[in-house]
């Protein structure tokens, strides 16, 4: 099987994107798992730049990495200077790194107005940089910065770049779209015509996203030959990211042939997407392919129907590969496929001619139209599968509540209080409790007429709480073109979880307080329920 090479640059290249600062500590996590995963090279950041980065050489020191080596990034040296008194590749050697990572300018207006310098001069710091460079590192790569469009500019120049910097002792010449403005044709075209004309040397590529094709690219890059590919996880990088290795890696292992991680791991590509954008902060995008959450979601009737039959239908792969699972999503545009293959999901072998799968589906489609989504929230959706079948047990009624604000004292936070009345098995507690907030004041309340009844609901904690008014739905049909305003249905989702897991549900109302109480009361509902299903899967296998 043909080989290449994996060069993150998440750490460097990554934290160029808006929105995203990472620690020495952060940075350290991370490289620990994408070392976990198997990429060959981990570039650590410019330790020149900045004291995190220089931080992080230092600390990385400290770990035996399995399958990584630790790359230190930085420039050809100053011009009006020496490559031996450049304190920037200074910094490089001192970081301790194994591989170093320099970048020089192959792009003539560049050199002239970017650098200020000119073109004869700048080939002599490519080469002096990497000569001195040479005699440090086990490993030593050179990014052509802006090489497609240095390439168009004028060729001739370009190449003599790359040239001087193979003969100073580059291991890899790296060929940069920087802008990532150059489409797959050209990139073709460029590439194929450099290696052509440097054909003793070794090439890798590295490209951004602002076109939409760094991907496309890089894999057209290794399909022409080259040995490393450079790449950010998620795709995080300046402007509109750098080439996604989420989608690159997947590509060249299961549709080329071509191995980029150890025999085994690709099934960590999931864990490890996520991982990294629970650690910059960020969302992972549902659509991202491969590994996004909905990258093997289907929500069709049609499309469940088929994949039930066989997965290949509606999956270019199939999910586990790389760590990622099949989910069938519950909507209006739900069948009864994705009725029979959700029950299934939570215990029961419904047939499609069973009468309480079209009440079910019923039932769902009426309260999807009111803006209910049962996609996001499956706790909600398995209480109501359970309410339909008759399965769900009834573990207290809330028969009033009422939540009031007093904000009576100047520059103070209101005073909100919750009086709610619960039946429990035929007793009535009726209890109050303030809180910051309605919902944490309702929260509050129900917890403590329930907590003699049901003592692990302690172990529960709200995580998240979403609200989003609603436009459209049935609710609000009579509103007209310009909407409800501050009248319209509002849909509410609460994350909740507890030592164990997480759930999600909803709650949907014109009034936001009535809607955060349903899907309080179903994430509490819930809770209770999977108490009930563990003890019982505990009793069964006692």
């Amino acid at each position: 099987m043909a080989r290449v090479l994996c060069y993150d640059t998440t750490l460097r290249d990554g934290t160029q994107a808006e929105d995203i600062n990472l620690t020495t500590e952060d940075k350290l996590r991370i490289a620990l798992k994408l070392d976990e995963l198997g990429l060959a090279y981990i570039e650590g950041g410019w330790p020149g730049s900045n004291p995190t980065d220089k931080r992080f050489f230092q600390e990385i020191q400290n770990y035996s990495l399995k399958t990584a080596s630790i790359a230190a990034f930085g420039s050809t040296h100053n011009h009006r200077g020496t490559a031996e008194a450049d304190p920037n590749l200074k910094a490089l050697v001192e970081s301790g790194a194994p591989v170093a990572t320099i970048f020089g300018k192959s792009w003539n207006i560049h050199v002239t107005e970017a650098l200020g310098t000119t073109l004869p001069r700048n080939l002599e710091l490519v080469g002096d940089s990497l000569r001195f460079l040479r005699q440090h590192f086990r490993e030593l790569f050179f990014d052509a910065e802006h090489f497609f469009d240095g390439y168009k500019a004028d060729p001739d120049y370009a190449l003599s770049v790359l040239r001087r910097a193979h003969e100073a002792g580059a291991d890899v010449l790296v060929l940069c779209d920087t802008n990532g403005g150059t489409l797959p044709s050209d990139f073709r075209a460029i590439m194929s015509a450099t290696m052509a004309a440097l054909s003793e040397a070794r090439f890798g590529v590295h490209a951004h996203n602002d076109s939409g094709v760094a991907v496309a690219n890089s894999i057209e890059g290794v399909e022409l030959g080259a040995v490393q590919v450079q790449g950010t996880i998620n795709g995080y990088g300046e402007r509109c990211g750098n080439a996604n290795l989420c989608s690159i890696i997947p590509s060249l292992i299961l549709k080329r042939g071509i191995a980029c991680l150890p025999e085994g791991k690709l099934a960590l590509l999931t864990p490890t997407a996520h991982f990294v954008s629970e650690m910059v902060n960020q969302q992972p995008p549902s659509n991202q392919p491969y590994v996004g959450g909905g990258a093997f979601a289907h929500k069709g009737g049609v499309h469940v129907s088929a994949v039930v039959k066989n997965p290949l239908t509606y999956e270019h792969i199939t999910p586990e590969a790389v760590g990622n699972e099949r989910r069938v999503l519950l909507s209006d545009l739900s069948g009864q496929s994705n009725i029979l293959y959700k029950a299934r999901e939570f215990g029961f072998e419904l047939d499609k001619n069973d009468p309480f799968v079209l009440e079910l589906l019923t039932t769902i489609k009426e309260r999807e139209a009111l803006g209910y989504e049962y996609t996001a929230a499956e706790a909600s959706y398995e209480l109501l599968l359970n309410r339909v079948l008759g399965r769900a047990r009834s573990y207290f009624t809330v028969t009033r509540y009422r939540v009031l604000d007093d904000n009576a004292y100047e520059c103070m936070e209101p005073l909100t209080e919750a009086t709610v009345m619960i039946k429990v098995g035929g007793r009535v507690k009726h209890t109050a409790a303030t809180g910051r907030g309605p919902i944490n004041a309702l929260d509050k309340s129900i917890r403590k007429a329930l907590r003699g009844f049901y003592p692990r609901l302690a172990e529960m904690r709200l995580l998240d709480f979403k609200v989003r008014v609603l436009s459209g739905t049935a609710a609000d049909e009579n509103c007209g073109k310009g909407g409800c305003g501050t009248a319209s249905h509002v849909r509410v989702l609460v994350e909740s979880g507890d030592t164990q897991k997480r759930w999600v549900t909803v709650g949907v109302s014109h009034n936001v307080i009535e809607a955060s109480f349903q899907a309080l009361e179903d994430a509490i509902n819930y809770k209770l329920f999977s108490d009930d299903k563990e003890k019982l899967t505990k009793a069964l296998r006692g």
